[in-house]
C-alpha cells in the first residue's frame, strides 16, 4: 500500500477514537446515582432508634404505648386510650434522610378510635422530610412534612387508592404548578383493610418525588418545600415558606386508626 494512501485511515481512527471518548464522557454525565446498599430501619425486637412525638404530648413520650412491637412488626394500638382527643401521633427515625428508597410493607388492623375524624378511618401514612421531633411544639397537632398516604377501602364498590400524597405546612408542584390542594390522590389501586401492600418512597432531595404500591409507579411530583396550610401551633421560626425540603425525617403515623408496619428499610441515593 502506498504511504499516501495512510493519512486518510489514521485521520479516520483518530476521529473514532475521539467519539468513542466522548460517548463514555457522555455516558458517565447521565449515569444513575450511587445506590448504596439496603439498611433495616426497624430492628424488628424493640423501638431503637425511633422517637415518639404524640399531639398534646412531649417530643419523647409514647403516650399509652402507642407505639408498640408485636411479633417482629411496629404495631399503632389504642387499647390504652379512653378517647383519641385528637392525639394524633408519629413514630420517627432518628436520623434525617436526604435522597434515598424507602421501602415498607403495612395492613390495617379492625381498630379504630370512634370519636377520632371521620376521614382518619382506614387511613395512616408515613411523612418524610419532615422537620426534626424535638421542632415539633407539644400542641403542634402535625408536623411539617409531605406524607407518603396509606389508605384502605371505606365503602365498598368506590375507589379510595392509596400511595396519595397530603402535605401538612407544605407544598408541592404537580403537573408544572404548584398544587393547592391539600392532598393528590394516585392512581393506585384500592385494597382491603386487612391486605398487606408493599410501599416505596423514592426521594431525590428537593427534586423529584416517585410513590410506588406493589412495584408500580403512581403518583410523580416536584419540589417539595415549606408553605401550605394543615399544620397548626408550630413554631414560626420553623415554617419559613418557600423553603425547599432537601432533607428530613421519616415517620410512620397515628391518628386513631390502627395500624401495622414490617419490613422498613432504606438504600440512600448518592
Amino acid at each position: 500500500m502506498k504511504k499516501s494512501n495512510l493519512l486518510p485511515i489514521l485521520c479516520s481512527v483518530l476521529i473514532l477514537q475521539f467519539c468513542q471518548k466522548k460517548e463514555v464522557e457522555n455516558q458517565e454525565v447521565v449515569s444513575e446515582p450511587v445506590q448504596e446498599e439496603w439498611v433495616e430501619l426497624f430492628n424488628g425486637k424493640d423501638l431503637t432508634g425511633w422517637i415518639p412525638k404524640i399531639h398534646h404530648h412531649e417530643t419523647g413520650d409514647n403516650f399509652a404505648n402507642t407505639f408498640r412491637v408485636v411479633d417482629g412488626m411496629i404495631e399503632v394500638n389504642y387499647d390504652g386510650y379512653d378517647k383519641f382527643e385528637n392525639r394524633f401521633g408519629h413514630l420517627f427515625y432518628e436520623k434525617p434522610f436526604s435522597s434515598y428508597q424507602l421501602t415498607w410493607m403495612y395492613r390495617f388492623t379492625d381498630q379504630f378510635m370512634e370519636d377520632a375524624p371521620s376521614y382518619t378511618y382506614r387511613n395512616s401514612g408515613v411523612m418524610f422530610h419532615s422537620q426534626a421531633p424535638e421542632t415539633i411544639l407539644k400542641e403542634q397537632d402535625w408536623p411539617i412534612s409531605v406524607e407518603w398516604q396509606m389508605y384502605a377501602q371505606e365503602e365498598e364498590g368506590v375507589p379510595r387508592p392509596t400511595g396519595n400524597m397530603c402535605s401538612p405546612g407544605t407544598d408541592v408542584e404537580f403537573e408544572g404548578k404548584i398544587d393547592p390542594r391539600h392532598c393528590i390522590n394516585s392512581s393506585g389501586p384500592t385494597f382491603q383493610w386487612n391486605e398487606w401492600v408493599k410501599a416505596d418512597l423514592i426521594v431525590y432531595k428537593d427534586s423529584i418525588v416517585h410513590h410506588l404500591v406493589n412495584g408500580d409507579t403512581v403518583l410523580t411530583y416536584k419540589f417539595p418545600q415549606i408553605g401550605g396550610g394543615t399544620a397548626n401551633r408550630f413554631d414560626p421560626a420553623i415554617k419559613v415558606d418557600g423553603t425547599p425540603l432537601k432533607s428530613g425525617y421519616i415517620g410512620l403515623q397515628s391518628e386513631g386508626q390502627g395500624v401495622l408496619f414490617k419490613d422498613i428499610k432504606i438504600k440512600e441515593l448518592k
